[in-house]
């Protein structure tokens, strides 16, 4: 098997009736944007929450790239809606570039 596994993170904005409705919304991620998360290689996905913290997995296949993904994101108008959507909910974390959302935590321990 040729998985690999990539934890995230990013913030939301320090409003608990924004994260209720965010959490709202992954209950129903639109069809789109699961079909596009699929395409792109990536086979499981669970994302967590404590305060306004998320902490993302992802387990992704031999075909998986950041870069690749990030060009099917960026010519799906359906996933652009979506992101669109999601940044009224999220905000960048202090060390963020412009545009960056979800930064990639480094693996310091396994077990």
């Amino acid at each position: 098997m040729n998985n690999r596994k990539y934890c995230l993170t990013c913030d939301l904005k320090e409003d608990p009736k924004l994260i209720e409705a965010y959490k709202e919304l992954h209950k129903n991620v639109w069809p789109e944007v699961l079909k596009s998360i699929k395409d792109s290689g990536i086979e499981n996905m669970e994302i967590y929450n404590l305060g306004n913290r998320l902490f993302m997995i992802i387990e992704v296949n031999a075909s998986f790239s950041f870069e690749a993904k990030a060009e099917l994101d960026a010519n799906n108008p359906k996933v652009q809606e979506w992101e669109s959507l999601m940044w009224e909910f999220q905000q960048k974390l202090p060390m963020a570039k412009e545009g960056e959302k979800w930064l990639l935590l480094e693996e310091i321990f396994k077990l």
